[in-house]
């Protein structure tokens, strides 16, 4: 590749060589260098870029009518996120992006025109990826309604352990618990009573 980024070597990695068109619009990303708390997103605007964690983690939440929070994902080192669907990208979003601690976030900016020559919709290995994402999008928003349909908070919790360790490492509490649907003192008391706490 003419210019070489982190994000053009990993994309690589993933993606292998890609075409020249391809090559281009990947090469037009910028690096963001986010403090804690800084928007990356809010709620009412478009988005309209794909975003690689090189170093750090995002969280996507949303507020309810009073203001309160509730977490929908998270994503850390390395981690893609992008508006997959036409409705993501063309209308405004209702959650917000932030981050939760200093991080490196590479923006790719998707041509305005879908159908633009920089367009990786003819490129087989892209609409790999993308049907990857979208299956696994899939999957866990049915199991996150499974999980709250029929598993108890702490049955929540430990499923989330066994799924995703390092959450509970770089993500604090509270955001776990809202992403859990408890309050932080019901998730310290699970923990307490699960032998997670050290006296």
């Amino acid at each position: 590749m003419s210019v070489s980024t982190p994000l053009t070597l990993f994309l690589t990695q993933v993606l292998g060589l890609p075409p020249t068109a391809v090559e281009t619009w990947w090469t037009s990303a910028q690096c963001l260098q986010l403090q804690r708390g800084q928007p990356l997103l809010r709620a009412g605007e478009h988005w309209r870029h794909l975003w690689w964690v090189e170093r750090g983690a995002l969280r996507l939440y949303y507020l309810d009518r009073d203001g309160a929070e509730s977490n929908k994902n998270f994503f850390l080192d390395g981690a893609l996120c992008w508006p997959i669907t036409p409705t993501l990208r063309q209308q405004p979003v209702m959650f917000h992006v932030e981050p939760m601690e200093d991080s490196v976030v590479w923006a790719l900016p998707f041509p305005a025109d879908a159908h633009a020559p920089l367009s990786t919709a003819g490129w087989a290995p892209w609409a790999a990826l993308e049907h990857q994402v979208l299956c696994a999008l899939l999957d866990g928003k049915m199991q996150r309604e499974q999980e709250f349909l029929q598993l108890s908070a702490r049955q929540r919790y430990a499923r989330l352990l066994e799924q995703h360790p390092q959450w509970t490492e770089r993500i604090a509490l509270k955001h776990l618990a809202s992403y859990l649907g408890v309050t932080d003192v019901s998730l310290s008391r699970l923990r307490s009573e699960m032998g997670l706490i050290k006296g």
